[in-house]
């Protein structure tokens, strides 16, 4: 009964992991249980819906403003000199909310072909100079996708005004899904080398804004990052069995996998590439799959593989958790996201976090005063219970110690004592023996033991 009740937190189905649209793809916590499509779009006709609002409130102010204005006395608005007043009446909010244009504009093919060059003969860094050497097989279409990547990497790094992080994202997967559709229409390839291509795409791109994209200060993301950080380090005294893991760490074979699933999850935080962070987690996911087959000689289930990935995760506490998440779930190509492994243990790595932020006593079976001790520090599962209050303290441990303390008192004081004795008596004469030589003429040697004479003794080969 007991199991049921911790296993109940961990109990994860099939649907449980999938878009709540029913679109086939895995939904994440992040985009409150969509895909990255469905949540794309509906987050676009959200925006749609609200720009519509706003246009229409401009428009309905716009209306009364020239209403009042038109009442005002004659004399007023010809005192007014007319460019003044046809300034005045220009609708400035419409401006404002008319949509900037997602792509550059169009330059002229010869003058971008000119500074792209130029760009790239000055910084030939190795992302660069390997993206350049991937699309030359490609010839024209190469040179067409490097163009529309490095005008959308300046586009964004030399933006002046700060957006927010999800404006980001937006404009970040809307140029994935001009370039995946570029390659449908120009690149005749077969689907690997379309998703080869849009890898490289992604490598080029973040790893040039890795550094404005990541936990940009305009978000909370630096807060969060310290918020899961503490919070696990308060859980450090969940144990594999509260958390019913089938994992034997007494195995030497289960216990390496363990590790190496650890360091995994830290060196996801090193990589500046989507891709390559989502592969340290599907490297940990496998990982783990190892030391649960290896503990139990069976193929693990869901229901094995997500409590040992909580565990994971409280073992390795990793940097910036929240942020590579959201890194992840904003910049990554989508299509990794919403099938294959990659989405799937991604899935389970969001779930395993949001279960970490909210366990409590019932997730563990554990009573609820057991769980604040142990979350304050003043107890743990595998030692006595530090009581709360300074009286109760004294009286459970602080008098055994006291025993022990001053019988130690006791007998320091007992040696001390018997030092100080030994040192108020007098010294104690030895009396020195004379010493012999061999080669001197000893007057006492009558007292030395006679020297031994060579004996004869008879021979058993002598016979009378």
């Amino acid at each position: 009964m007991n199991s049921q009740v911790v296993r109940r937190g961990f109990s994860v189905q099939q649907s449980d992991l999938m878009c709540k649209r029913g679109c086939g793809f895995y939904g994440n916590a992040v985009w409150q249980g969509l895909c990255s499509r469905c949540w794309r779009q509906e987050n676009q006709c959200s925006r749609a819906r609200q720009i519509e609002e706003d246009r229409a409130l401009a428009e309905r102010l716009q209306r009364e403003e020239e209403a009042a204005y038109a009442s005002s006395s004659r004399e007023e608005e010809r005192s007014r000199p007319e460019s003044s007043k046809t300034h005045s009446t220009v609708p400035i909010v419409k401006r404002l909310f008319t949509s900037a244009p997602k792509t550059p504009a169009r330059r002229d093919a010869g003058a971008l072909k000119t500074a792209v060059s130029q760009s790239t003969s000055l910084s030939r860094d190795h992302v660069t100079q390997h993206f350049i050497d991937f699309l030359k097989t490609f010839q024209r279409p190469g040179y067409d996708i490097f163009k529309q990547c490095h005008a959308f990497v300046e586009n964004i790094a030399h933006k002046k005004v700060s957006v927010a992080g999800e404006d980001f994202s937006d404009s970040v997967q809307d140029f994935y899904q001009n370039v995946s559709e570029y390659l449908q229409n120009n690149l005749k390839g077969s689907p690997d080398v379309m998703e080869t291509v849009m890898d490289e795409v992604e490598r080029y791109v973040m790893s040039r804004l890795y550094k404005q994209l990541f936990c940009p200060d305009h978000t909370d993301d630096e807060k969060k990052d310290l918020a899961i950080q503490k919070r696990i380090r308060a859980l450090h005294w969940v144990s594999i069995a509260m958390l019913c893991a089938p994992v034997d760490e007494q195995i030497p074979k289960v216990s390496d996998s363990v590790e190496r699933a650890i360091t995994d999850l830290i060196d996801f935080d090193s990589k500046k590439v989507p891709k390559e962070k989502l592969a340290c987690v599907t490297r940990c996911s496998k990982h783990i799959m190892t030391a649960v087959q290896g503990s139990m000689k069976a193929a693990a289930s869901a229901d094995d593989f997500l409590p040992t990935l909580v565990y994971i995760v409280l073992k390795a506490n990793p940097p910036r958790l929240h942020s590579n998440i959201q890194y992840i779930t904003r910049f990554c190509n989508p299509s990794r996201l919403m099938s294959g492994e990659d989405g799937y243990y991604f899935t389970n790595l969001c779930c395993a976090v949001a279960f970490i932020e909210k366990l409590d006593a019932q997730s563990l079976n554990l009573s609820h005063e057991d769980f604040e001790l142990y979350m304050s520090g003043a107890s743990s599962p595998s030692g006595p219970k530090a009581a709360s209050s300074g009286h109760s303290s004294q009286n459970g441990f602080r008098e055994p110690r006291r025993a022990e303390e001053t019988d130690l008192i006791e007998w320091s004081d007992g040696q001390e004592l018997s030092v100080l004795g030994l040192l108020e008596e007098p010294p104690v004469r030895t009396h020195t023996s004379n010493t012999f030589t061999i080669d001197s003429d000893n007057v006492d040697g009558d007292s030395l033991p006679p020297p031994l004479q060579p004996q004869k003794f008879p021979s058993l080969l002598d016979t009378d």
